[in-house]
């Protein structure tokens, strides 16, 4: 694990200091709606512990990583995305992984988007 920057945003809700709209949560994830939805649903689930990407989190604790998917498809159940077989009407899970990438929080975190028609390239 990466010492957290003191001004991480995601680090900041994990502490309590900023209330997110929690939807889930466990002892290692959290799960709380974004602030600027590009879908009828999106929730971003992030680890409790600090890891600046995907890579980061995966070499340092892949259970942790597991554990991180795993929330983000209970937050997909949950929130009514796909039946507990697997069926329509589906949902995109987005983990964005370096400026390029567009991840602008660095503090690794998916996106659970849904509740619509999502293209294919996203645009």
């Amino acid at each position: 694990m990466s010492e957290p920057p003191s001004d991480c945003l995601f680090c900041r809700m994990v502490a309590g200091e900023i209330a997110p709209d929690v939807v889930r949560e466990t002892d290692r994830t959290l799960a709380f709606r974004d602030i600027n939805p590009q879908a009828p649903t999106h929730v971003l689930v992030v680890p409790r512990e600090h890891h600046a990407t995907l890579g980061a989190l995966t070499a340092a604790d892949p259970g942790l990583t597991g554990e991180l998917v795993a929330a983000a498809h209970a937050v997909a159940l949950q929130e009514g995305l796909v039946a507990d077989g697997g069926a329509e009407p589906g949902y995109r899970l987005v983990a964005n992984t370096g400026p390029q990438a567009g991840q602008t929080v660095h503090h690794v975190h998916l996106h659970v988007l849904g509740g619509r028609g999502l293209g294919w390239p996203p645009g």
